[in-house]
C-alpha cells in the first residue's frame, strides 16, 4: 500500500496527435482496471519484438519532466485516462483520434475503471465520477472531503475507491455510499480486491494497514509495521494463499520482498537487500525515491508460472521462487529501472530511466520471464512513468516528457 506522498502540480497543454501506421490486424483489446485482471500486472496476449509505434501523443509543448502519467484503462476499441489539465479523455486506440472529454474541476491523478456501461475515476476536485462510457455525458458524482488520488474499483455490487486521509469508500454502482473505512493519513492508496477481501485497508491508525474482510466488515490481520520499517508499502498481488508485495526502507536504498500467507498474516519468506546502485550518489538515490512515490504501482510485482518478479527501486530487475523466496534471476542495467513490470506471454516488459551524463537514453524493454535475459529495447522520448498496459496486441504506457505511446507487433 502507498504511503504518505508529495502532491503532484503538472500542467498539460492541448492534444497533438502524431500517428505513425504499421501493418497489424485489429482485435478486441480489454485492459479495465489498475494493473489488469485480478491485479496481476499480466496480460493473456503473446506479444513478440520487434514492436513499432502504432502512435503517439504529446501532451504537453514544453520539454519540462512530469512527475507522474498514470496507466490508462482499455476497453474494445478505446483508451481512457485523465490527465494533470482536469480532463478525461476517451480516444481511439487505432489511431489515437479524440472521441470526447469530459472536464473535471481539478488535475485527475486517479486510475479509472471501465465497465460496458460507464466509466468511473476521481479527481482532485474531492469528486468520483461515473460517466457514459460512449458519450463522456455525467452520469453521477459523489463528493468527499479530500483529493482522490487513488485507482477506482468496480467489484461485485460495489464502486470503492479512497480519499486521500479521508476515507475508503464503498458506493452502490447508482453513487450512493453504502459504508465507509476510516482513512487516518494515507495519501495515494491503492488496494487489490479478492475473495471478498480488501488488501490492504487503513485501519484505527496511521501504522496500521491490513486485510478487511467486507462481508463481515472486519480486519483479518495487520501488516507489521514496526518490523518492516518501510516508507513504501507496495500494491500486492496474490497467487493461491500466497500474497506479494514490495517495500522500500526508511533510508532510500534498502529494499524487501515478502510473501505472506494471505489468510493467517504469516510470513512465508522474505528477500531483504540493499539496492543496486553502481556510481549513484545518495542525493541521487533520494531523487530517484521521490520521482518513484509518485507512482501508485512503483514496486508492484508480476507473476510468471512459479517466478514473482519485480522491476522498478534500483538498477535490477529481480525473479523470486514463488513458494521459496529463492533468488533464481536478476538483471542489472546501466541506468535505473523507470517502471513496474507486465507480462505477456513469456515475456516481461517495462522502463529503463536513462541516465543523461551517460549518454545513455530513456529505453522501453523486454526481458525473458524464463532466465531474465535481455531480448530486446527501443529509445522512448522520455521515461516511462507506469508500467505498461498490454491490452491484446498493443502495448501502452505514457512518459515523463508527457507523450502517450501505443505499440504493436511489427509484420
Amino acid at each position: 500500500m502507498n504511503t504518505m506522498l508529495k502532491k503532484v502540480t503538472v500542467t498539460f497543454l492541448a492534444l497533438m496527435v502524431t500517428v505513425t501506421i504499421f501493418t497489424g490486424c485489429s482485435q478486441r483489446s480489454d485492459w479495465v482496471q489498475f494493473r489488469g485482471k485480478g491485479g496481476l500486472g499480466a496480460s493473456a496476449s503473446r506479444i513478440s519484438p520487434p514492436l513499432g509505434v502504432r502512435w503517439k501523443i504529446k501532451l504537453q509543448q514544453d520539454d519540462r519532466i512530469i512527475s507522474s502519467l498514470n496507466p490508462p484503462v482499455v476497453l474494445g476499441d478505446t483508451i481512457y485516462f485523465g490527465s494533470a489539465d482536469g480532463n478525461f479523455y476517451a480516444l481511439d486506440v487505432e489511431s489515437g483520434y479524440m472521441r470526447w472529454v469530459f472536464k473535471s474541476g481539478a488535475e485527475i491523478n486517479s486510475i479509472p475503471y471501465v465497465d460496458e456501461s460507464h466509466v468511473y475515476f476521481g479527481s482532485k476536485d474531492g469528486k468520483l465520477y461515473a460517466l457514459s462510457r460512449e458519450t463522456g455525458d455525467e452520469i453521477w458524482s459523489f463528493p468527499v472531503y479530500s483529493q482522490i488520488n487513488s485507482q477506482v474499483e468496480r467489484y461485485k455490487d460495489y464502486v470503492v475507491f479512497v480519499g486521500d486521509a479521508e476515507a475508503i469508500h464503498f458506493l452502490s454502482p447508482d453513487g450512493d455510499e453504502v459504508f465507509f473505512i476510516n482513512n487516518p493519513g494515507w495519501y495515494h492508496f491503492t488496494f487489490l480486491l479478492s475473495d471478498d477481501v480488501m488488501y490492504f485497508a487503513t485501519g484505527p491508525t496511521v501504522e496500521q494497514i491490513g486485510p478487511y474482510d467486507i462481508k463481515r466488515r472486519e480486519f483479518l490481520w495487520f501488516l507489521p509495521y514496526d518490523t518492516m520499517m518501510a516508507y513504501w508499502y507496495s500494491f500486492p498481488t496474490i497467487r493461491g494463499d500466497l500474497l506479494f508485495m514490495g517495500t522500500l526502507d526508511r533510508f532510500g536504498t534498502g529494499l524487501g520482498f515478502y510473501a505472506y500467507n494471505r489468510h493467517t498474516g504469516q510470513i512465508v519468506w522474505e528477500h531483504q537487500t540493499e539496492g543496486e546502485w553502481a556510481l549513484m550518489g545518495y542525493e541521487e538515490i533520494i531523487d530517484l525515491l521521490f520521482r518513484n512515490v509518485e507512482l501508485l504501482d512503483f514496486l508492484a510485482p508480476t507473476i510468471w508460472k512459479n517466478l514473482v518478479i519485480y522491476t522498478g527501486g534500483d538498477m535490477a530487475a529481480r525473479a523470486f521462487d514463488t513458494k521459496t523466496g529463492e533468488l533464481r534471476w536478476r538483471h542489472t542495467f546501466d541506468t535505473p529501472v523507470a517502471s513496474a513490470p507486465t507480462v505477456a506471454g513469456d515475456r516481461v516488459y517495462f522502463g529503463l530511466l536513462g541516465d543523461d551524463f551517460l549518454g545513455v537514453p530513456p529505453s522501453f524493454v523486454c526481458l525473458s520471464a524464463r532466465d531474465g535475459k535481455r531480448l530486446w529495447s527501443m529509445e522512448t522520448e522520455g521515461a516511462l512513468l507506469s508500467a505498461p498496459v498490454i491490452a491484446g496486441k498493443r502495448i501502452i504506457f505514457g512518459t515523463d516528457k508527457s507523450v502517450f505511446y501505443v505499440l504493436e507487433e511489427v509484420f
